[in-house]
């Protein structure tokens, strides 16, 4: 089993970047995909940008796309998510879990999270 610990997070204003990291402890990372998940009030969590094992493929949503970049070092367990142009509809808890391709969508494998790390973009 994968443990989880985002950081990164906090409040900027709208057009500004942050990069959040995800450090993930267990045997296992190298060998799953990993994504970055977000949750805003009320809403659903949704899933933003995915990563391959080799970190040779990415995906992201559409709603991020050109914008947000997904990478991992693997020798350091780690996932990182680069955030450029936030928009205040970025505001969320983001949440880093293996993912897996399921039923047409990106999914977390995992079914326990970390603490997530909090992002509010100001207008």
């Amino acid at each position: 089993q994968v443990q989880l610990v985002e950081s990164g997070g906090g409040l900027v204003q709208a057009g500004g970047s942050l990069r959040l990291s995800c450090a993930a402890s267990g045997r296992t990372f190298s060998n799953l995909p990993m994504g970055w998940f977000r949750q805003a009030p009320g809403r659903e969590r949704e899933w933003v940008a995915i990563i391959s094992r080799n970190g040779a493929t990415t995906y992201y949503a559409d709603s991020v796309k050109g914008r947000f970049t997904i990478s991992r070092d693997n020798a350091k367990n780690t996932v990182y998510l680069q955030m450029n142009s936030l928009k205040p509809e970025d505001t969320a808890a983001y949440y880093c879990n293996a993912a897996q391709w399921l039923a047409m969508a990106w999914r977390p494998l995992g079914g326990s999270w970390g603490q997530g790390t909090q992002v509010t973009v100001s207008s």
